[in-house]
């Protein structure tokens, strides 16, 4: 009798232990489950070049070329490595993250090193770089603009010097073809008209590169984009409208971030919306703990580009389907087990991150709908390394503790003769973004990135602006330490300065204009817009009172040629 208690005891145990492991299988395998249930055209299947609206379900494609030995679903990693290869998220300090795992820089290399080969194919002695084809004007969004008017204004046609091979960060040409076979990638997908179709034979030309690769090609040692480069635009469209095909985790930051990765394998850093558009940044919070605001990004990018600095990278605004467009895509399984429907009916979740990642702070949608900001990546740095460099006027993030700069008034005559500040144009490319930060009101500018093939001569990457335009009632006045401290400015930054605040070329209007062209608009608030207005007096307030005491010539340094700052003189 005992025996039989025995066997039946371990029978019993042996069920438990073989039902806890189905059960642990089931629970692994139901992000698969849920999205094989929801229909081909949300899993990695040929859908639509384009993406409908959220609240719309996916089209398929009217027409599909055959495939020619292989299936039909998600890529292998193989081609997800080499195309993604060209991809990094633009709020990135120290290091690259990618969707799939770290590859080898030999597997990276390799991508590059393809391209390259390509180019050898071709005409070397006929070399053109991608730059500018036309010079689109800017579609008025109501008739006359101010924008085009602006544009046309000769300190916006001041032309970069020649580009040789040392000046553009990709040493690729119009002679290269890019071969989608290169990738094991036997479709490549189109991105403009559904109804059009590549023809199988021959190499494309460099025309038809997806948009994140010809801006990434574009990039030089003067401008991360050229005015009036098409692509951009182009580029802004995809951000809004391409499927998304895998969602991820950003690691690091003290906020959520995600990775988005799209059906033409760009990627872009997706920030949720966390605040309103009127609200502003509580009194009682520290500038390190404040919200990172999505319309703030967005805001960023045009204000950049209005004051022709073109330093921070494509952002455009997305209303994003929380279910279909990350819960259903996503691999990561710390944020798929984030996500939850509220008390209200409405979808949520909060990922890991430092900061306001927990129930209490959980990031929900109407009913499933939320909106966001999408910055297109930068190269990878396995492809284009960044050096990342801690600003002198970098604040304590402590507080009770104050930086050397905020109590010793002659702290920038240390700065002065400290490398890379003490020749070439690194401390007034720091002045330029001192007087970004002081129009948008952001006071986290820990540290700025470079491209690292280009040295100490090239332009600063205004990365991570999010924590912009959070006081419209306030001028923080510590931010322009630097500019009142070192008292230098390029001639072009003061001309335009002096342009923006005229009646004609008034600064708000202009942003106010610009922004209108984004999905999510209104972005900014009249206050905030106004806040521009006046903070825009107060640097140039600053700028009259350190010519007054040190003379014109020792605060403004000429970056223009003769000819070029003749012609300025004489339209003024």
């Amino acid at each position: 009798m005992k025996k039989i208690l025995f066997r039946k005891f371990r029978v019993l145990i042996l069920m438990v232990f073989l039902i806890a492991c189905t059960m642990h299988i089931m629970i692994d395998l139901l992000p698969k489950l849920e999205k094989r249930a929801a229909g081909p055209g949300t899993a990695g299947n040929s859908g639509c070049s384009c993406s409908n609206r959220p609240s719309e379900e996916p089209q398929s494609w009217g027409k599909q070329r055959a495939r020619t030995g292989a299936e039909s679903g998600w890529p292998n990693k193989h081609t997800l490595r080499i195309l993604q290869d060209f991809s990094n998220e633009p709020s990135s300090n120290l290091s690259s993250h990618s969707l799939e795992k770290n590859t080898g820089p030999a597997d990276k290399t390799e991508a590059f090193k393809r391209l390259e080969q390509y180019s050898q194919h071709g005409n070397n002695d006929n070399k053109q770089f991608i730059q500018d084809t036309n010079t689109n004007k800017i579609e008025p969004v109501m008739g006359y603009s101010k924008l085009n008017v602006l544009f046309e204004h000769s300190l916006y046609k001041i032309q970069v010097p020649g580009l040789t091979e040392e000046d553009t960060l990709f040493n690729v040409n119009t002679d290269i073809r890019f071969n989608p076979k290169a990738a094991e990638n036997p479709e490549w997908k189109n991105e403009g008209n559904d109804e059009e179709e590549y023809v199988p034979t021959g190499e494309p030309s460099a025309d038809s590169y997806p948009n994140w690769l010809k801006f990434h090609i574009g990039i030089n040692r003067y401008e991360l984009y050229s005015r009036h480069n098409p692509v951009i635009d182009s580029l802004l469209k995809d951000l809004v409208s391409q499927k998304i095909t895998s969602v991820a985790m950003k690691s690091g930051g003290t906020q959520l971030k995600l990775i988005m990765t799209f059906q033409n394998y760009g990627q872009a850093l997706f920030k949720p919306m966390k605040q309103t558009r009127e609200q502003e940044t509580p009194p009682d919070f520290f500038y390190f703990s404040d919200f990172e605001r999505h319309n703030a990004e967005i805001a960023a990018f045009h204000l950049d580009r209005i004051l022709d600095f073109r330093r921070v990278p494509p952002v455009a605004g997305r209303l994003v389907n929380m279910t279909k467009e990350i819960k259903d895509v996503t691999r990561d399984k710390k944020l798929w087990r984030t996500f939850f429907i509220s008390p209200a009916n409405n979808i949520c979740f909060y990922g890991e991150c430092s900061y306001y990642c927990s129930t209490e702070h959980a990031l929900c949608g109407k009913p499933d709908q939320i909106e966001g900001s999408l910055a297109a990546f930068l190269p990878d740095l396995a492809l284009a390394k960044r050096k990342t460099w801690r600003n002198p006027w970098r604040r304590s993030y402590h507080k009770r503790k104050k930086a050397e700069w905020e109590v010793d008034p002659d702290y920038c005559e240390e700065v002065k003769q400290t490398p890379p500040y003490d020749i070439g144009t690194r401390l007034l490319d720091v002045m330029d973004m001192t007087i970004f930060d002081f129009l948008m009101g952001n006071m986290d500018r820990h540290h700025y990135e470079t491209f690292e093939k280009f040295g100490n001569e090239t332009f600063i990457i205004h990365l991570d602006n999010g924590r912009g335009f959070g006081k419209h009632s306030h001028d923080e006045m510590s931010i322009l330490v630097p500019l009142s401290q070192c008292c230098r400015v390029k001639r072009s930054t003061h001309l335009r300065l002096q342009l923006l605040a005229k009646e004609e070329y008034k600064l708000s209007e202009l942003v106010e204009e610009s922004l209108l062209r984004d999905k999510l608009m209104p972005i900014l608030i009249k206050p905030h817009l106004e806040a521009m207005d006046r903070r825009l007096r107060v640097v140039l307030k600053v700028l009259s009172d350190c010519i007054e005491r040190d003379g014109y010539n020792n605060v403004v340094e000429n970056d223009l040629d003769s000819a070029t700052a003749n012609t300025i003189t004489s339209t003024r």
